[in-house]
């Protein structure tokens, strides 16, 4: 019974929330009065010209930040009101990240580079080492586990932050702009990559400036003006 609550719960809900900057004395209005809910497993694409909310949405969503009022629900949890330690533990255990500059210790091998977030988790070394490995199988790099970034290209990079997102088995993966510095065959390569984990149960959450990459999606939420202005659901997947 307790499983079945916990489907039902939404892995993101989002009441009323609002942000308020401080800017130069005039208060900024980021995010204003937003409400939404995203079920366990869907693929969203939020979307909205520069300054629109959606970067900051995205730093909420990602307990990076907190919002000014309104609540947060992450996982039936209210993570609104954490205190900074809460949300570091919060976002080891149920958020993943994929960012657009990829984000990877330089001198620090594929394998070691995915094992990091392990190594908050307290895992020990060996376990850690063969979570890692599977995790950069998965992403089609089984040969590449003693390669440093500047020994792979962009595609490859990005698959290696996407292994390290999966490592913790986090169920909600947040991925900012994770084609931006990718050529057009390979930002094909990566969304494919993140639809099948989709499909495998993961939820996805995208910040993206380009439609063609918001179609993967299968719901695009769009932000102007720190309000969420337009919740649009696709019946079909792509392609079909």
């Amino acid at each position: 019974m307790a499983d079945l609550e916990s489907k039902s719960i939404p892995i993101i809900e989002v009441r009323d929330i609002v942000k308020i900057y401080d800017s130069g004395g005039s208060p900024l209005r980021a995010l204003d009065g937003v409400t939404f809910r995203i079920e366990r497993g869907e693929f969203v694409a939020v979307m909205g010209p520069s300054g629109s909310g959606k970067s900051t949405m995205m730093n909420t969503l990602g307990c990076l930040d907190s919002p000014t009022e309104g609540s947060y629900f992450l996982d039936g949890r209210d993570v609104s009101k954490l205190s900074g330690d809460d949300l570091s533990e919060v976002r080891n255990k149920k958020l993943g990240f994929v960012f657009q500059g990829f984000n990877l210790l330089p001198r620090a091998t594929a394998l070691d580079n995915v094992a990091l977030p392990l190594v908050y988790a307290g895992v020990s070394g060996g376990e850690r080492k063969r979570i890692a490995k599977e995790a950069l199988e998965r992403v089609g790099l089984a040969s590449r586990l003693t390669h440093r970034p500047n020994q792979m290209s962009g595609g490859q990079q990005q698959r290696v932050a996407i292994a390290r997102a999966l490592v913790c088995k986090a169920p909600l993966i947040l991925a900012d702009e994770p084609t931006g510095n990718l050529d057009t065959q390979t930002s094909i390569d990566i969304m494919n990559l993140l639809t099948e984990l989709s499909k495998e149960g993961k939820t996805i959450v995208l910040v993206t400036h380009e439609p063609d990459i918001a179609k993967y999606a299968k719901r695009v939420l769009r932000f102007k003006d720190g309000k969420l202005t337009a919740d649009e659901r696709k019946e079909q997947d792509r392609g079909e």
